[in-house]
């Protein structure tokens, strides 16, 4: 018998998919990453007909198939993302979603993007804990617990929890820029709307005795690309946090992700993924203290002063965003976008393979394009890299992307070995 993780890639019977190249669900340890689901008729394989309410239905009973046929339940969701084409949707998406989750709500994050796959008006994806783990025949650390705290000094909301943890992960709820005592949106432009997402994640993480630099991921959704310099600005003097981390010069690893419209009508909202190093019980003492954050840097990919390529905590390491273009001049790459989809899976390649692991340990990549008509194109080049199809997969369009680029790629990675502690 093994004992080590194993990667589960698996597909629900009978439920039809839009993503050839995508698993339905992709387990590794104590997390289930599932596919971003359309609301596709299972029967027919096609967009279900109606409106924004049967589609928002669709999604959600696509989901709960996926979650049922892994033998587990929707209150082992742990985190839930909807992507729109329309933010004005969102209420009538938040009373479907709601029918789902009657009593315990997951963390959650809502945005509208420019575009969606088969021209979709939602699309959603889910992160589910997986207690038995993937040690093949070996259930690992007994029935553990999920932990759902909110506290009153972060903007609190009857839709989402604001951090649910399982194992060694806490995951956040998206954080709009929002003043906790007002409930509104605060006063003044992109530098204090950024530093008020940040000061909620700050204080949600206070309230559970989390230090800030245990961010292992970040991700920035943003109305206008060309706030991301005074974005960093602000960024830069919340990380890093700790004197620790800035002699280690730490920073999360990062993926800006444009979006077309926010809640609220807000510029920003920044999403983050935690690492808890108590775990959550009943997992035995020496398995839960001195994990540590392991960062990893390839020099054939281009650096970003404000981000970590690769940061790994226990069995999980974290990919921030890569862009098409070349470690040489950080120009994107000629050749159009069969070119710049290679270019950005050689990056992720490059990462893997510089921390000692391979493209087989990818369990869930998010891919972003300017043009989803070119799809095929990326597909092609994908396959190359991915040919057994297993990572589970989330599609998006935008309108732009750093650089000029048309593809953008992150990804998750199984990291079997863990991260045990350094002498």
């Amino acid at each position: 018998m093994s004992t080590f993780n194993a990667v589960l890639a698996r597909n629900a019977a009978g439920l039809s998919t839009a993503d050839r190249q995508a698993a339905h669900s992709v387990a590794f340890s104590h997390y289930n990453n599932l596919s971003a689901q359309l609301p596709l008729d299972r029967t027919t394989g096609q967009l279900v007909a109606g409106g924004i309410r049967q589609q928002a239905e669709q999604c959600f009973e696509n989901i709960r198939s996926i979650v049922e046929s892994i033998y587990h339940s929707m209150d082992d969701v742990v985190r839930i993302t909807i992507f729109l084409r329309d933010i004005a949707d969102l209420a009538t998406v938040n009373a479907v979603y709601a029918t789902f989750f009657p009593v315990y709500v997951p963390a959650l994050t809502a945005v509208a993007v420019h575009d969606l796959p088969l021209g979709a008006l939602l699309q959603v994806e889910a992160l589910l804990s997986n207690g038995e783990g993937t040690i093949p025949n070996a259930p690992q650390a007994g029935d553990l617990i999920k932990l759902a705290r909110n506290t009153d000094s972060a903007p609190c909301s009857a839709l989402s929890t604001q951090t649910v943890a399982f194992s060694h992960y806490n995951n956040l709820t998206a954080q709009l820029p929002v003043n906790p005592h007002t409930g509104v949106l605060v006063e003044g432009g992109i530098e204090e709307q950024a530093a008020q997402c940040l000061r909620n994640i700050k204080a949600i993480l206070n309230s559970i005795d989390v230090p800030f630099d245990d961010i292992v991921k970040i991700n920035l959704y943003l109305t206008d690309l060309a706030d991301l310099p005074a974005v960093d600005a602000v960024y830069s003097t919340f990380f890093p946090d700790s004197a620790i981390a800035r002699s280690h010069a730490y920073f999360p690893a990062r993926s800006v992700i444009p979006a077309q419209a926010l809640p609220l009508a807000a510029r920003i909202q920044i999403e983050a993924v935690v690492s808890h190093g108590d775990g959550t019980p009943p997992q035995a003492v020496e398995d839960r203290h001195g994990i540590v954050i392991r960062t990893g840097r390839s020099a054939d990919v281009p650096q970003d002063k404000l981000a970590t390529q690769s940061v790994a905590f226990s069995h999980y390491n974290h990919i921030s965003a890569l862009l098409p273009v070349s470690a040489h001049d950080g120009k994107v790459v000629a050749g159009g976008i069969a070119a710049q989809t290679r270019q950005c899976l050689e990056h992720l390649q490059n990462i893997t393979q510089s921390i000692e692991h391979s493209l087989a340990d990818v369990v869930k990549v998010n891919i972003c394009l300017t043009r989803l008509a070119d799809l095929p194109l990326v597909d092609a080049v994908y396959r190359d890299y991915f040919p057994s199809a297993t990572p589970a997969r989330r599609i998006i369009g935008v309108a732009s992307l750093p650089a000029g680029a048309d593809i953008q790629i992150d990804a998750v990675l199984a990291n079997a070995e863990g991260t045990a502690p350094r002498n």
